[in-house]
């Protein structure tokens, strides 16, 4: 069976007040658009309905999958579950609340195919696209947390943390294999990854507006990313990233996506991330 062209990863934790919304955005985009396109809900242990829901809407929707976490793992878990059993050619995550409209994916995909490996979202490089402000304070700390890690780990980008990143599928499962961060921090981690790889990065400005029902909290996850970042610094210093891309190629050790599923509710890969 052919591979699709692209892959959208939905990463979900209790989501069931704005998951059904957000499938609906989904899948009329990617029917308007005409995308071969497969769609996989990482449920990260919702005690909710949100598995449910998605569960119903498998029942009309064939390239519609669900994958479950073994429990609440992390958004960072959520999205390397999601991609590394994506089978598309291009593959993509986005969040539940679609900040950047499921359209603005045509942006990134474009960026793929002009010579990119990673594209990735910016809400910052074109300000004027911005629908929905986010509140003064959060901006204030998310441009403070987007100038340390720009310094910290010498990342020349001006958002780091936007969910809305494509990848050619080759380079997703290298990067997402040597990714160690489960949490709200991993997006530096998979750029530092990336770039420390030779890959190649774009930044591109998207459609994007906030919404009031995020979950992060800037100062007990904030704390928490910055750790996190201390962690990806002292793993690059200590040369542990370097030697687990040795044993990768040492190995060939490139997982694959698991074939010939009956059901399109597909259990969550194995912990294999090298880098200890």
């Amino acid at each position: 069976m052919a591979h699709p062209e692209l892959s959208i990863v939905i990463p979900a934790y209790n989501e069931g007040a704005r998951i059904e919304h957000a499938l609906e955005r989904v899948m009329s985009c990617v029917a308007e658009r005409g995308w071969d396109a497969e769609v996989l809900v990482v449920d990260d242990g919702s005690s909710d309905n949100t598995a449910a829901i998605v569960q119903r809407w498998m029942q009309t929707h064939p390239r519609l999958h669900l994958v479950q976490n073994p429990g609440n793992r992390g958004k960072g878990y959520s999205v390397r579950n999601g991609l590394l059993q994506a089978a598309g050619e291009i593959v993509m995550f986005t969040d539940a609340d679609l900040s950047a409209p499921m359209e603005e994916a045509e942006r990134l995909i474009i960026s793929l195919r002009e010579g990119a490996d990673v594209a990735i979202g910016s809400r910052w490089l074109d300000r004027a696209r911005q629908t929905i402000h986010q509140p003064l304070y959060r901006q204030f700390f998310g441009r403070c947390f987007n100038w340390i890690t720009r310094t910290v780990m010498g990342l020349p980008f001006k958002d780091t943390q936007c969910g809305f990143k494509a990848f050619r599928r080759d380079a997703a499962q290298v990067i997402f294999r040597l990714q160690t961060i489960e949490r709200w921090g991993f997006d530096p981690e998979i750029l530092f990854i990336a770039q420390k790889l030779g890959f190649v990065i774009r930044e591109v400005p998207v459609t994007w507006g906030h919404d009031e029902r995020s979950r992060i909290s800037y100062l007990k996850d904030g704390m928490k990313m910055l750790e996190e970042m201390g962690r990806i610094r002292f793993n690059s210093l200590a040369g542990r990233y370097d030697k687990a891309i040795a044993a990768m190629r040492d190995t060939t050790a490139m997982v694959t996506r698991p074939v010939g599923l009956a059901a399109n509710v597909r259990p969550a890969a194995q912990d294999s991330s090298p880098v200890k």
